[in-house]
């Protein structure tokens, strides 16, 4: 009703929205008598102590000394998932997770659950919405469900919920990939929600670290260019597939438009009055070293106007990024300044930085095969 009389600057407001708002004061009054024993019990220090882990005795327990029982442990529930609905996610969420301690039903329990998560990322409290993502994640993976489809729908409406975390907390690139490549969930990716390639692409690419799992992830793109596009994936497809650089740098310009338009990889950072999105960058720095490092492979001679080009920028753009990367030692080569080159080194495998590569993903295809 506020909002009603800021927007359009009047006093009065439509009748149906005072009829709305007194059927929701009366609800809420009656949930909040019905819950009250329960909540006036809870946040009694003392009486609150009383409670164990095991929810058998703080059911009889609460049934004897305090006349608490289901109906009022349901009457907790409801009131909690009334308040989320009227916007106190605060309140919402300490009531679920009190409501979690007594509650003997699974599914309710795992309901309780879920709207505590979404609690806590509307609140955005990002480092409590990773814990509750995790412990969804733990009841999904060993709940057993009435059908194999109704568990692959849970683990695809909990990749979706973990792009708001992902996206905002400070390991998420980390652990958006921890997720999403696992065996269970890449398959629901592949079968059900392909559109979500884009961000565990994007992950990729900005995080240098997972370069095995990387050539692992190339497979799945490639298995999955025919049936889903998108220019993050067409890009890297472009680049480690059909190794097609002029069209790798096409669809580099067309990654930024998506990137800027997409509400989790386009999140803004500002700083006074400038505004900057540090995904876009950083993925446009590391798209251009993937073009580079592949094309290296394939040439030893490369002419610097060529490279600029592949690389989409300017003669001197180009020339400095390279000079940086070979004082970063992030590139083996020499520049030629007066025929214009970048002469690559020969660069001869280590043979054991193959073996610790080959050993690492030993473990996890032993783990398929058992």
């Amino acid at each position: 009703m506020d909002i009603h009389r800021a927007f359009y600057h009047a006093e009065d407001v439509p009748q149906d929205m005072v009829d709305r708002r007194a059927e929701v004061v009366a609800r809420l009054k009656a949930l909040e008598e019905g819950a009250s024993p329960l909540v006036n019990f809870l946040q009694n220090e003392n009486a609150y102590q009383e409670l164990r882990a095991e929810k058998q005795y703080n059911l009889q327990m609460l049934n004897e000394r305090y006349q608490i029982g289901p109906e009022q442990i349901e009457a907790l529930y409801q009131y909690a998932k009334f308040q989320f609905e009227c916007g106190n996610y605060s309140g919402a969420a300490d009531y679920l997770y009190l409501y979690r301690t007594l509650c003997t039903n699974s599914e309710r329990s795992l309901s309780a659950l879920w709207g505590k998560l979404a609690a806590e990322i509307l609140m955005q409290n990002w480092d409590i919405a990773l814990e509750e993502l995790n412990r969804v994640k733990e009841i999904i993976d060993s709940k057993s469900f009435s059908s194999p489809l109704n568990q692959v729908q849970n683990r695809i409406w909990l990749m979706h919920w973990s792009l708001f975390i992902f996206f905002n907390h400070d390991n998420g690139r980390t652990q958006i990939i921890d997720l999403f490549n696992q065996d269970k969930y890449l398959n629901a990716i592949q079968t059900s929600a392909p559109h979500l390639l884009r961000y565990l692409a994007t992950a990729f690419v900005v995080n240098k670290r997972r370069r095995p799992q990387f050539k692992d992830f190339i497979k799945v793109i490639q298995q999955e260019q025919y049936s889903y596009e998108d220019p993050i994936t067409e890009f890297l497809a472009c680049v480690y597939v059909k190794y097609d650089f002029d069209a790798a740098q096409q669809k580099m310009r067309e990654c930024e438009e998506v990137i800027l338009n997409d509400p989790f990889l386009g999140k803004r950072a500002e700083e006074g009055n400038f505004a900057s999105v540090p995904l876009r960058d950083e993925f446009l720095e590391n798209a251009r070293l993937f073009i580079f490092e592949t094309y290296c492979r394939i040439h030893q001679r490369i002419d610097m106007g060529v490279l600029a080009e592949k690389l989409n920028l300017n003669y001197e753009e180009a020339e400095r990024w390279i000079v940086n990367l070979i004082r970063t030692s992030k590139l083996d080569a020499k520049i030629d300044s007066k025929t214009g080159t970048v002469l690559m080194e020969p660069n001869q495998p280590n043979v054991y930085e193959q073996l610790i590569d080959h050993t690492k993903a030993l473990s996890g295809r032993t783990y398929k095969l058992v």
